[in-house]
């Protein structure tokens, strides 16, 4: 296959161009797309037919391949380097404690921050210290969708900005909260990078501590997140929207906090991704009234 190079950040205006061969898909490997050339124009490098990959299941932040599971083997990372050429190969064990801190380990390559960009945003962060939930794609940009210009949202375990970000290119003003000192650190540096500075203000400590009159919307993203809604209660209205993320189902006790605070509730559960045999990731939508 014949192709153009070009940076990631220019393929959906270099698809545009009439040397585009359509019939073909880009190849995207790191900050680098190949773009398929029609027969008879210029063209910088001819790839070879691509064999399916067969290795293990891995998924990218920015230019870095994740893993998760078992520690993988010398064959699987010699795979996956031969396949998609990343920066570096990231094993990451497992996340620890409330702030979610990765147990990681680099594998291959070089690590270090990275510039990660899904769904028109872009994140900054280093996947070695703090955690990027790929899974939750389409829940942020689920948000992004429902959110309407002028809410007062609380996000109340902002990370890097996962839903902050999306909401407040939303129109939303946003009072984004984390105790995680190097997550905040990328969340006030992607407020920048976004150009939402005006939209989101942005707050390191206890969330519970740190709410501020009443809101609209309140986006608790913390397998945690029922130790946190009592006090989201106490700064909620008639009519405010809670997402109440959560490892496993937990409306029966979501209802009875709702009902102790003096509310009735609309209560929808949406599963986000699967996190282990038989585990899902749930989010509550809950309107009160």
């Amino acid at each position: 296959m014949n192709t153009r190079i070009v940076a990631l950040e220019n393929l959906n205006s270099a698809l545009q161009e009439d040397w585009v061969d359509r019939k073909r898909k880009p190849y995207v490997c790191g900050t680098k797309a190949y773009i398929p050339v029609k027969e008879g124009h210029p063209f910088q490098v001819s790839l070879p037919p691509r064999r399916p990959y067969t290795g293990r299941g891995y998924h990218m932040i920015g230019p870095m391949a994740i893993l998760h599971g078992r520690r993988p083997s010398h064959a699987e990372v010699e795979t996956l380097m031969r396949w998609c050429r990343p920066r570096g190969i990231l094993w990451i064990k497992s996340y620890t404690g409330v702030k979610r801190i990765p147990d990681a380990e680099l594998i291959a390559g070089k690590g270090g921050e990275v510039l990660h960009r899904e769904n028109g945003i872009s994140f900054w962060l280093d996947p070695a210290r703090v955690m990027f939930a790929q899974g939750n794609r389409e829940e942020k940009a689920r948000m992004k969708k429902i959110i309407g210009k002028g809410e007062r949202v609380a996000d109340m375990c902002a990370g890097i900005g996962y839903f902050s970000i999306p909401a407040a290119l939303s129109g939303a003003k946003v009072h984004a909260m984390d105790l995680n000192r190097v997550a905040f650190g990328y969340l006030e540096r992607n407020i920048l990078e976004n150009g939402v500075e005006s939209s989101v203000f942005a707050q390191c400590g206890d969330c519970r501590d740190l709410l501020q009159g009443s809101y609209d919307r309140f986006i608790i993203g913390h397998y945690d997140s029922i130790m946190m809604l009592p006090t989201a209660l106490e700064h909620a209205h008639e009519d405010s929207i809670l997402h109440v993320h959560s490892s496993g189902i937990t409306t029966p006790d979501i209802g009875s906090l709702i009902r102790r605070a003096g509310f009735y509730a609309d209560i929808q559960t949406r599963r986000v991704k699967k996190t282990g045999p038989g585990q899902w990731h749930y989010v509550q939508d809950v309107v009160l009234s």
